[in-house]
């Protein structure tokens, strides 16, 4: 039992069981953000472009606005940049995670350890 954890995840749904963004989709946002290219940030997470672009435009469509803008090509190539609504969402994640990560895994930690004293 040394080698356990427990881990725990965030994301916001919609209605039953419809996952829009969690985690993951946010550190996308974050490194589109952080890179200025949506090209690189799916080589630096190591991501598909056809499943990343369908996550996005999901995004987008389930969330009713747009996170990331868009600017094609031309001599020095493309641009992503996020939207206000799409920083806002990193900061609210962000703000999640500094404010309770450190409750919920001592919240774990305790919970652990009462599974191991009861094997």
């Amino acid at each position: 039992m040394d080698n356990y954890r427990l881990k725990f995840k965030i994301w916001l749904e919609l209605g039953e069981n419809e996952g829009v963004l969690g985690d993951g989709k946010c550190k996308l946002l974050r490194t589109i953000d952080q890179t200025g290219s949506l090209k690189e940030a799916m080589k630096k997470l190591n991501l598909s472009y056809r499943k990343t672009w369908d996550n996005l435009n999901k995004i987008e469509e389930l969330l009713g606005f747009p996170v990331i803008e868009r600017q094609r090509g031309g001599s020095e190539g493309g641009k992503t940049t996020l939207t206000e609504q799409g920083k806002a969402i990193i900061q609210a994640f962000d703000n999640f995670h500094e404010k309770y990560d450190k409750i919920i895994n001592h919240g774990l930690q305790k919970t652990l350890e009462f599974i191991k004293s009861k094997l």
